[in-house]
């Protein structure tokens, strides 16, 4: 069965290098397009989601901003399951500085670059190996500003209060990006951060192999 991979906001394909699908299943990583100005998540999934094939069961895999999207594709197009990666599948799941960073229009006064300066500067002082660091960074670096811009924005607008079914969601319990205490994950890694496909590999396969398995 195919399984489509969604990455996040400020990386690529790259970010599921160490991920591995148990036999039966093929994974299709899908490619960022450009978004139109003043896009909804909604709109901008739809049109996402034209690479994918629903004429035959799939899976929906999508990682931190691309597991938003996927919940998004997921409510238009059934997918046999959906998988959440460090994700949260609802607008009410989002942190609250969230809403305030929209209403105080923060997003719109921080340019883009000190923010990537800023991420890459945390991304120093993670527990992640030397390798992975360069390649977030790299990832980071080479995400188009404009594309996080819309991407913060769109997020901030979100309103998606339906979560697919069925959705299973793998979260760390030290998510410094989506606080695990204010979302519902089915499973849980401990004391794993934001970026499991590259910090916990090896427990994430696990659980995917477990999840997957059920479908098949």
């Amino acid at each position: 069965m195919k399984t489509y991979f969604i990455s996040g906001i400020a990386s690529d394909n790259r970010v599921f290098r160490y991920i591995e699908l148990p036999q039966g299943f093929e994974a299709v990583l899908l490619d960022w397009i450009v978004p139109i100005e003043n896009e909804s998540l909604q709109q901008y999934s739809l049109r996402l989601s034209k690479q994918i094939d629903p004429s035959e069961p799939f899976i929906l895999l999508g990682f931190s901003l691309g597991g938003i999207l996927a919940t998004e594709i997921a409510n238009q197009l059934k997918p046999a399951a959906t998988i959440l990666i460090a994700s949260v599948p609802v607008a009410s799941q989002l942190p609250a500085h969230f809403s305030l960073a929209k209403k105080l229009k923060l997003h719109k006064l921080i340019p883009v670059s000190f923010l990537k300066m800023s991420a890459s500067m945390t991304r120093l002082f993670t527990a992640e190996s030397l390798a992975n660091k360069k390649l977030m960074l790299d990832m980071m670096r080479k995400t188009d500003s404009a594309f996080i811009k819309w991407a913060i924005n769109a997020v901030l607008d979100w309103k998606n209060e339906v979560i697919p079914d069925p959705c299973w969601h793998i979260h760390g319990t030290r998510d410094e990006v989506f606080p695990i205490s204010l979302t519902r994950p089915t499973h849980v890694i401990q004391k794993a951060g934001h970026n499991l496909p590259m910090s916990r590999p090896s427990e994430l396969n696990i659980l995917l192999r477990q999840i997957l398995e059920q479908k098949q």
